[in-house]
């Protein structure tokens, strides 16, 4: 029998190569010659993505539930009219005495834009957390940008409805400008952005 000799220490360390079996002629002519498979294209180059918008101001949660009592009569004239300064220093509001009379469902009032406009008092986006907006332009005009609909002039006779939470802002408005303003529910939020 045939000593082996000792492997040397680099020959231990080193891994193995494992080798395919050698195929014998008749195996090499039974299996079929594979047909040249074409290159894949290169997946175009991804562009980069694009900046992400900045995110928006969380709406108000849903507005609070309008719970109808019993409504009371109420006329407002207005020869008693008062106008008084409330959510906006260039606006003074004349109450209807509609939030009393729907004990809270309603809230109902007559704006009058006061002075000139100035773009930096005036011009701030925001919105309002209520279940119902309408406005309708009495004198002047007013122009307004509105959440999907851009820049709008509203004039005398003009009506619109405002969506709950719909981000708009008062862009310019005319000497004497004047509307009636219907909130369902009297009470709300809003949020300047």
């Amino acid at each position: 029998m045939a000593t082996r000799k000792p492997a040397t220490v680099a020959a231990k360390t080193a891994p193995k190569k494992r080798t395919a079996p050698a195929k014998t002629a008749a195996a090499k002519k039974a299996t079929p010659a594979k047909k040249a498979v074409p290159a894949k294209k290169a997946a175009p180059a991804k562009a980069a993505p694009a900046k992400a918008k900045p995110a928006k101001a969380a709406k108000p949660g849903k507005p609070p539930k309008i719970n109808w009592g019993p409504q009371s009569f109420v006329a407002s004239h207005l020869k008693d009219a008062a106008f008084k300064t409330g959510l906006r220093a260039y606006a003074a509001y004349r109450d209807l005495n509609v939030e009393k009379a729907t004990g809270g469902a309603v809230q109902a009032h007559v704006i009058r834009l006061l002075g000139k406009c100035d773009p930096k008092v005036v011009s701030i986006p925001h919105y309002h957390g209520v279940q119902f907006q309408m406005l309708y332009m009495l004198k002047g005009w007013m122009i307004g940008e509105y959440e999907g609909a851009g820049r709008v002039k509203m004039t005398a006779g003009s009506c619109w409805i405002q969506p709950p939470g719909i981000r708009h802002q008062v862009i310019d408005y005319s000497d004497g400008c004047e509307m009636v303003e219907i909130i369902l529910p009297a009470k709300f939020a809003t949020v300047e952005l």
